[in-house]
């Protein structure tokens, strides 16, 4: 097969194997060069995601020159397509640099409406989950496997994750208490991973606030493909960035969205 006969979905999986290549090396090996992006907090950034970013863009340039390029560590390239690929070379670089394996290549096909092909690839595990309009699949040590949400209809029967234990700002803060309170189990951590696992039926809720669009195009796209529903706090498109809800089904997201927006 040409590179030119290539689906946009194996160019996705080659973008993803380009970047793992270039990404595990640099894992664990306590030479990542770190440095932080922001004057107050920590925001870090690798030699690993810069170079990966690179090789993810060297790659388009030569299988789909037409189309643009969102990544987040260098400037958007502009294309001619009305297509536009979506990159974070590692989403959840803390915990990268912490050593634990919940960070993830984040590779995404994106219209102006939302995304069509989503990828989150975690190259360490060799998991990856990879969800379209015809295709919603998991390979990974036990193989292939197809991706369904859980059924999951009831606040009291979830499992909750987000990233960042104090989630955004005091009024963000309080409108995910409100749907923690309801759950059976909220957990933290886990950046893109959290939304592989509700893809793969494993959690049901992930609620995030403060996103770009490089941390949620393709975590949409996947979840979707598995039966899930990923919108902003207001039931509305999320495919810019901002706050996201995540549920393995409607009826658990309407509740979520309910809870988040409750005034009492």
């Amino acid at each position: 097969m040409t590179q030119t006969a290539l689906s946009d979905m194996q160019v996705a999986h080659q973008l993803a194997d380009a970047a793992g290549k270039v990404i595990l090396p640099y894992f664990r090996s306590g030479d990542l060069g770190a440095e932080n992006k922001l004057s107050e907090g920590f925001d870090p950034v690798t030699i690993a995601d810069r170079a990966a970013e690179q090789a993810m863009r060297a790659l388009l340039a030569e299988l789909r020159p037409q189309d643009g390029i969102l990544g987040e560590e260098f400037p958007a390239k502009a294309g001619t397509s009305g297509r536009t690929w979506v990159l974070d070379p590692i989403d959840g670089t803390r915990g990268f640099i912490s050593g634990t394996p919940t960070w993830g290549v984040l590779i995404a096909l994106s219209q102006d409406a939302g995304p069509i092909l989503g990828v989150i690839d975690q190259p360490y595990t060799a998991e990856r989950f990879s969800g379209s309009a015809d295709l919603a699949e998991m390979t990974g040590p036990l193989g292939r496997r197809p991706l369904k949400t859980r059924s999951i209809q009831d606040l009291s029967e979830a499992i909750l994750f987000t990233t960042f234990p104090e989630v955004g700002c005091p009024e963000e803060r309080a409108g995910f208490e409100r749907v923690a309170q309801q759950v059976k189990l909220t957990r933290y951590g886990m950046d893109c991973y959290a939304y592989a696992l509700l893809a793969a039926g494993q959690v049901d809720l992930v609620i995030e606030a403060g996103l770009n669009a490089y941390d949620i195009q393709a975590p949409i796209a996947v979840i979707e493909a598995a039966g899930g529903r990923v919108t902003d706090w207001q039931g509305g498109p999320v495919h810019e960035g901002g706050r996201a809800l995540a549920a393995a089904t409607p009826e658990l997201h309407a509740a979520a969205l309910q809870r988040l927006n409750w005034q009492g």
